[in-house]
């Protein structure tokens, strides 16, 4: 058990309560860690302490052995016990201080005294820690979501050192176990009737000994660059999809895993077609005779062109089904195609085309004056 965690209050640093879930405490690290970070604050070190912080409570919450470590310790503050044992309030065993009962004790560890009593040390490892997700963004064109591609991202900041491969030693040169810890990470500290772990002050907590520091990293294993990064957008992605690529995103520490980079897709617009679901949605104006009368029509898809009947007497706002004419994605049914047809009525006309029009709007009263008699 660390005794550095007990002034610490790790949830209060990350902002969240103390019963948060794994993803609560996950979106809080998130949020807080693009906020604070170094390259968005250059030369900022108050944002730099703020986001050693949030790192360090994040590696301690996100762990599920640490964090019920740490639980534990503040429920022994809280209580009072720790302080009689730590010397704040006298022997715990008589001689004039108030006397503790080890099943009170027993109760606020939940019954694992093993690992505090009989001479051993709790051992709160550092261990190896996950990078952090990144994120970057991807604008593609219509046709490249609906066909799907493959194609590159830049993403700027921490990496692997490009010299030492992320091992901060140089190459070609030996990397020794750290000879105080064993290559633990971590060695006891006894204070008094208890056994605390603290990182081993030779190594830091990495278990290791770089005898000869890389030139380009200075020892860290990690710089800030650019990295292009190829990435698969699948067929049929829509605007604003996110594609996860494991192991893409920030390094780990003392040998964890990297986190995962999030790539969000921004899809533009098409000059006919809009989208909505995997259906496309297309408008095609007819004059008033076709209509009227009924006809056929071309009308343009992804794939080429269909012909399609519009029947007699359409309305204007009345939509025709395509079926199978839009969009594929993944194992789903193909999308349809939906036409709204917009009966055009011309701003101008001839002479002539008056006077059709003219004879046909007085055909029309004749049967409406019928059709309302015979009713």
């Amino acid at each position: 058990m660390n005794r550095d965690w007990i002034d610490k209050d790790f949830y209060q640093v990350l902002g969240i309560a103390n019963n948060a879930t794994p993803e609560e405490i996950k979106r809080a690290y998130r949020k807080l860690a693009q906020k604070y970070h170094p390259d968005a604050n250059p030369g900022d070190s108050t944002a730099e302490e703020r986001f050693k912080q949030i790192s360090e409570a994040y590696g301690i919450l996100s762990d599920t052995e640490q964090r019920q470590e740490y639980d534990e310790l503040r429920r022994l503050v809280e209580s009072g016990a720790y302080r009689n044992f730590d010397g704040g309030g006298g022997n715990p065993f008589g001689g004039g201080g108030q006397r503790i009962r080890v099943e009170d004790l027993s109760d606020l560890f939940g019954g694992g005294l093993g690992d505090l009593f009989g001479g051993r040390a709790s051992r709160a490892r550092p261990g190896p820690q996950r990078g952090a997700d990144t994120t970057a963004d991807l604008t593609i064109s219509f046709d490249d979501a609906v066909n799907g591609l493959v194609t590159e991202v830049a993403v700027r900041g921490q990496a692997p050192c490009s010299r030492c491969g992320g091992s901060g030693a140089e190459p070609g040169t030996a990397i020794d176990v750290c000879p105080t810890c064993g290559g633990d990470g971590v060695v006891a500290s006894n204070q008094g009737f208890f056994s605390f772990s603290q990182p081993c002050p030779q190594c830091g907590g990495s278990g290791r000994l770089v005898t000869t520091p890389c030139a380009q990293c200075r020892g860290r294993g990690t710089e800030v660059r650019t990295r292009k990064i190829k990435v698969k957008i699948p067929a049929g992605i829509k605007d604003g999809a996110t594609v996860r690529l494991a192991g893409k995103g920030a390094p780990g520490q003392a040998g964890g895993p990297p986190g995962d980079l999030l790539v969000k897709v921004h899809v533009g617009t098409h000059e006919l077609f809009a989208r909505r679901g995997d259906n496309l949605h297309l408008t095609v104006p007819v004059s008033f005779t076709e209509a009227a009368l009924g006809t056929s029509i071309e009308v343009p898809t992804l794939d080429g062109k269909v012909t399609i009947k519009v029947p007699a007497g359409t309305p204007s706002g009345k939509t025709l089904r395509v079926k199978g004419r839009g969009i594929r994605s993944g194992k789903k049914p193909v999308g349809d195609l939906l036409v709204k047809i917009e009966v055009v009525v011309p701003a101008k006309v001839s002479k002539e085309e008056k006077k059709l029009l003219e004879e046909l709007s007085a055909l029309d009263r004749d049967d409406l004056r019928a059709h309302l008699r015979t009713s």
